[in-house]
């Protein structure tokens, strides 16, 4: 379909965030088939607080003023994805979604990113080819998978192992602990930082950042999204990103981050979410045998066409929803 001309794109507006957010749960609820498509995703906030976030663009299309779509675009370092993309579903096939994709290519390259991606339904030919038109291809299926930890569970427990989390820490430790972080992630894919993204989680307050050390080393970090107005929401600890320190014993060090995740869940109360590329195979079969159990999939799609962190060799835990 041809796009319409009366449809402009530019940054969404504050007071835009409810009508955009109740688009973004009406149209993906309407392509899922909801009884009631308003409802989907319960009392998880996925638009609003990555408006709130830095590292995190939102835009906006309207039609002769009236909001008809939006796209967010998350920089994590010299890498960027982008999604929700939501259009309202009266105006599909309208070449809303293309003019929201040239905006966030542009956008992108502006930027100067390494590499950019996103995750989407790998059933579904429309979408994966709308995105291989702007560069995107597809690679391995990513697992959205569910865990609910039980108490009783045997924990790996060792002198010299500890866990922490980010607020406790004193303020003059939690910006070395986050620099930490993030020579984790630079081994693993030179450039990737995730220290906005724990910033913003702290400054929100809308879930934790778990740290798990042997003595003073680092191993490994999560970044838990739980609560009122979170990922999350109140029910779920969404693992928005994890990853374990790369080399010898990673995958033992990444089995110990996924028990911090279990122990700061059932503080919680909640169940786990996580998502896992099926690149990382050791990583995956490792949720497996810890007690994740995959409930849908879908398709990593990456501009250009690269491994970027979805290696075999990496302990990495993200899904690019």
């Amino acid at each position: 379909m041809p796009k319409s001309q009366s449809v402009k794109v530019g940054p969404l507006k504050e007071a835009e965030l409810k009508e955009a957010d109740r688009i973004f749960r009406v149209a993906f609820g309407t392509f899922m088939g909801l009884p009631n498509p308003a409802e989907f995703m319960g009392d998880r906030d996925t638009l609003i607080s990555r408006w709130h976030a830095r590292h995190v663009k939102t835009l906006a299309a309207r039609d002769n003023g009236r909001l008809v779509g939006s796209n967010q675009l998350t920089r994590w370092g010299s890498f960027g994805f982008f999604g929700p993309l939501t259009v309202l579903p009266e105006y599909w096939d309208r070449g809303i979604a293309q003019l929201l994709l040239e905006a966030t290519v542009k956008e992108f390259d502006k930027q100067g990113l390494k590499r950019t991606a996103l995750f989407t339904f790998a059933h579904s030919t429309k979408h994966v080819g709308l995105y291989q038109k702007f560069g995107y291809w597809p690679g391995y299926l990513t697992a959205l998978m569910s865990h609910t930890p039980k108490a009783d569970t045997p924990r790996t427990v060792s002198a010299g192992l500890t866990t922490a989390h980010l607020t406790t820490l004193p303020k003059s430790a939690r910006e070395e602990a986050i620099a930490a972080c993030a020579r984790i992630t630079n081994k693993i894919d030179k450039g990737l930082d995730l220290s906005e993204e724990i910033r913003s989680v702290v400054r929100q307050k809308t879930g934790g950042v778990v740290l798990t050390y042997t003595r003073n080393a680092l191993d490994g970090f999560a970044i838990c999204m739980h609560g009122p107005g979170s990922e999350g929401g109140t029910k779920t600890c969404y693992i928005k990103f994890a990853a374990a320190r790369s080399g010898p014993g990673a995958g033992e060090r990444f089995d110990r981050l996924l028990d911090a995740c279990d122990a700061f869940a059932l503080s919680r109360g909640a169940s786990i979410e996580a998502g896992m590329n099926l690149a990382r195979e050791d990583a995956y079969r490792r949720m497996r045998a810890h007690g994740f159990k995959a409930f849908a999939q879908g398709v990593a799609m990456e501009r250009p066409h690269q491994p970027g962190h979805n290696r075999g060799d990496v302990y990495v835990i993200d899904d690019w929803r």
